[in-house]
């Protein structure tokens, strides 16, 4: 047995910036995936998949930019089974003082006939001369079985058995389509141990979609049954239905220990900040019922629950907010509260900023409290990252005044951009608010890319809550998202708008690969 198996140490393996990112409307440009994998590093994480190099040249520039910057973690790029996807990720991730080439094929009947139109034999070659080439030129190579919870039993063996033999450190076992149930995908984690001779040279790692529903209890069923890494991503963030999410894994196996033994390297108090920044970097917010990080995990309204809250914690909550980085306090912060204080908000709320930062989040702080009654935490939390995400490269909102109401026959609008370093000032109508919002954009910006999502969800409580807007754009097959927030909703789309516009001039061509896994 490995070290890790020894110990019943669990790798965490996080896929947000591979895997997550494949999600529609996810794409994250470079700067974006810097902030996330320096977070992930402060977390604990073990392992970061930070891209898929071979499929556009902006891949591999941020694979090889977090391979410049993390020095603690794994970093990992993600390789077909030709050489050429294994030569590209070889070189992305050869500046991190630990990277791994994950390279991986489909061996599923299934995929094998319809998707790679290869018979068995060629596949389990292929297999062979994926691993070989890649371990000569990393030591740490891991190789997948896509769609391997649907492969047949022998086939997968003789696979994984090769896979090793050739110089695999790691085999993952997807349940590529979500497909597998808890009792079945431990049986054939048992199952591979038991029958395949030289198991005990390489670590067993599972990837789990949650097309049922089942990714994170098919991931800790396989736990139990001998795997020790798991591959998830912050958010459950992945394609479809997405993947096992990370918070979950690793608070079930803290939460119950007494069941789950299993020790993993996160640091818990940085859950609620990792989850926050991709929600806010992708666009795609959490549901409030959303395990562990939903912003309804930790609230009680129920007559009964409060009572017992208030008479004992435990009674209805089995962690404690602050176990996953949430600050009990609700109101702290207003108007009369100095730089000092707001500085150390800022550090409670897990943000390192410069002097500069530090300076315009306070002066932002301050207008947000003049107009708002109660400052929230998540308040604070909505302008930092709206502050912090905003790249106005090119584009800068300026200043909206709309007209509108049932008087109105049309909406008018009359916006101020700064474009190239030039002020520019237009009037524009529209079937309501928004739509004359976006016209005037459009009239000051002319561009090509259609609205493919407008969606605006109230931060905090209270008719003067903060307006938090996603928007998503799609020009040419590329999809980018933005975020604005401001407690005028108007001014929070016309701020979104612009900063997916941002994006999307700055996104690099993409050309997707003949098959991206799963």
């Amino acid at each position: 047995m490995t070290e890790s198996m020894d110990n019943n140490r669990i790798i965490i393996f996080d896929t947000t910036l591979r895997d997550g990112e494949q999600s529609p409307g996810a794409s994250m440009n470079l700067e974006e995936k810097l902030r996330v994998a320096v977070l992930l590093e402060e977390m604990g994480v073990d392992v970061i998949e930070a891209g898929f190099p071979i499929a556009s040249n902006g891949d591999f520039e941020a694979v090889n930019k977090i391979a410049q910057v993390v020095k603690r973690a794994t970093v990992c790029g993600l390789a077909r089974a030709t050489k050429n996807d294994i030569d590209r990720c070889a070189e992305a991730v050869r500046p991190a003082p630990l990277h791994r080439i994950h390279t991986f094929i489909s061996t599923s009947p299934l995929h094998m006939k319809f998707k790679l139109q290869m018979e068995p034999e060629r596949v389990l070659e292929a297999v062979k001369e994926s691993v070989s080439y890649a371990r000569n030129l990393v030591e740490d190579v891991e190789w997948s079985a896509e769609d391997g919870s649907r492969t047949e039993h022998d086939f997968l063996c003789r696979c994984v058995e090769a896979a090793i033999t050739a110089g695999a450190r790691t085999i993952n076992i997807p349940d590529t389509v979500g497909y597998a149930v808890p009792d079945e995908y431990a049986a054939l984690i048992a199952m591979l141990i038991n029958r395949v001779p030289n198991i005990d040279k390489a670590i067993l790692s599972v990837h789990c979609h949650n097309d049922l529903g089942l990714a994170v209890a098919n991931s800790l069923a396989a736990v139990c049954a001998g795997a020790r890494q798991v591959e998830c991503t912050i958010n459950g963030l992945g394609e479809r239905a997405g993947n096992a999410a990370l918070e979950e894994v690793v608070m079930a196996l803290r939460t119950r220990a007494d069941h789950l033994p299993y020790k993993n390297a996160i640091k818990t108090e940085t859950i609620t900040r990792a989850s926050r920044l991709v929600s806010t970097i992708t666009g795609i917010t959490v549901q409030p019922n959303k395990a562990i990080v939903g912003k309804n995990a930790f609230a009680h309204e129920s007559g009964i629950h409060q009572d017992g809250m208030l008479k004992n914690a435990q009674t209805y909550e089995i962690m404690t907010p602050e176990s996953v980085g949430l600050n009990k306090s609700t109101l702290v912060m207003g108007k009369h509260s100095g730089r000092a204080a707001f500085k150390d908000k800022l550090r409670e709320l897990g943000y390192e900023l410069g002097d500069n930062a530090v300076q315009d989040a306070f002066r932002r702080f301050k207008d947000l409290a003049d107009r708002k009654k109660d400052v929230f935490d998540e308040d604070i939390v909505a302008l930092v990252d709206d502050a912090v995400v905003r790249d106005n490269l090119r584009i800068r909102f300026l200043a909206l005044e709309v007209l509108c109401g049932s008087k109105q026959p049309r909406a008018q609008a009359e916006l101020d951009l700064e474009i190239d370093g030039v002020a520019s000032h237009v009037k524009a109508s529209g079937d309501g608010p928004v739509d004359a919002t976006f016209n005037a954009i459009h009239q000051l910006f002319p561009h090509t890319a259609n609205l493919q999502l407008y969606q605006v969800h109230a931060v905090t409580q209270g008719t003067d809550a903060q307006a938090e807007v996603t928007v998503r754009l799609e020009e040419n097959g590329k999809t980018v998202s933005g975020q604005g927030a401001d407690t005028d909703t108007l001014v929070a789309s016309a701020r979104a708008y612009v900063n997916a516009l941002n994006k999307l001039l700055v996104k690099r061509e993409k050309t997707a690969p003949d098959a991206l896994p799963a």
